[in-house]
């Protein structure tokens, strides 16, 4: 997936951001608290979690099929090609909706946090996009 961005797609992708994050400042009133804001992140995170596991164990739109990564005699560039995301399958429409839900819950809480902290995640994204480009293949956090 080829992911260069021009300037227009990188100014518009700033405008969602910042709309986003001024929309859930409009709205957030009853987790105002940090205290809130944090432990709704850890929630929403387990969330994530688990609904990625039901659509395993319950749907079964996909199947997780873990084994140890082999990386031996190989060079660290081919490494990327050579990497398992031991996912087997795709998920279905509902398991979709419901990932994309949490994902979405998360994402309120994570641009919560940010207005609460008085910081802005289109800035945030662009110096983390520019730690990567800069940084490469030894980006290994």
């Amino acid at each position: 997936m080829d992911r260069k961005k021009n300037t227009s797609d990188i100014e518009v992708n700033d405008s969602i951001c910042n709309n986003f994050q001024d929309q859930v400042s409009k709205v957030l009133i009853r987790h105002k608290s940090v205290l809130d804001i944090i432990t709704k992140l850890d929630e929403y995170n387990s969330r994530v979690s688990r609904a990625v596991a039901k659509s395993v164990t319950n749907c079964g739109c996909i199947s997780i099929n873990a084994k140890k990564q082999d990386f031996s005699n190989i060079t660290f560039e081919e490494m990327a090609s050579r990497a398992e995301s031991h996912l087997e399958g795709h998920l279905c429409d509902n398991c979709k909706d419901v990932i994309e839900e949490e994902i979405g819950s998360y994402l309120f809480y994570l641009a919560a946090l940010s207005n609460t902290l008085n910081v802005d995640l289109s800035e945030i994204i662009e110096k983390e996009n520019d730690r990567i480009k800069t940084l490469g293949i030894f980006n290994l956090t």
